[in-house]
């Protein structure tokens, strides 16, 4: 689309239990339609609109789109305010390749250096993320994934690394979670992560390496297909 349209909002709306912040519900929706190509680079971003379109006073919004210009994915322009920012499938393809390696090297790292408690919460959050795969729970799932992969990182007892690679994440994590929605990338992705545990139960920081690469690059390889599949204009 090349400006705001009126759509149907996230089923998610905000609670009085604080579970979903409404800014949150904006700044998912925006970036599933970055990062798929609905709106499209340089759509200019009104916060009048989009607070209309959900429903949102302008604190909301501009607290969704400050996020998204945090990642990049948004830019903010003197005196022409918030546009998309222009991502080519170049550049997505460089970031997923960059962060492949960034997570093989954590992982790597990860499996001589977790402890026991660290293992047993990996292999239970693994275990539990079944039952989202199951229910096709797009939004639990991405929130586990992240979950997930930030662990490891804490297990490789580096800070710095850690640090570096949550970054790197935070650039790449509406595409991430994108590609979740192509075909069985659920049950793809459970599977892929369950390689990963195998080789660190192992001790094979290798194997686990090169499973965690494949994982990302299979990522990146969904992400293409959904889009191909969207076939917007």
């Amino acid at each position: 689309m090349d400006a705001l349209q009126p759509m149907e909002a996230p089923d998610r709306d905000v609670s009085d239990d604080g579970k979903s912040l409404l800014s949150d519900v904006i700044r998912l929706a925006l970036a599933d339609e970055i990062a798929t190509g609905r709106l499209k680079p340089g759509t200019p971003l009104d916060e009048q609109q989009i607070g209309q379109r959900f429903g949102a006073s302008r604190t909301p919004v501009r607290e969704a789109l400050r996020q998204l210009a945090t990642t990049g994915m948004v830019e903010v322009r003197p005196r022409r305010g918030v546009v998309v920012a222009t991502v080519t499938a170049e550049r997505i393809m460089d970031m997923f390749e960059t962060t492949a390696e960034m997570e093989a090297m954590c992982v790597r790292l990860a499996t001589h250096r977790i402890t026991p408690m660290e293992r047993s919460r990996l292999q239970t959050m693994h275990e539990s993320s079944a039952e989202m795969v199951r229910g096709g729970d797009l939004d639990a799932y991405d929130d586990f994934n992240r979950r997930f992969h930030e662990a490891i990182y804490q297990a490789t007892h580096n800070q710095f690394m850690t640090e570096q690679a949550v970054g790197i994440r935070a650039r790449l994590a509406a595409f991430r979670r994108t590609q979740l929605r192509h075909g069985d990338r659920l049950a793809t992705s459970h599977a892929e992560h369950g390689a990963i545990l195998g080789a660190m139960a192992r001790g094979d920081g290798e194997e686990a390496a090169r499973c965690m690469r494949a994982h990302m690059l299979n990522a990146s390889c969904a992400l293409t297909r959904y889009i191909q599949e969207l076939d917007l204009p």
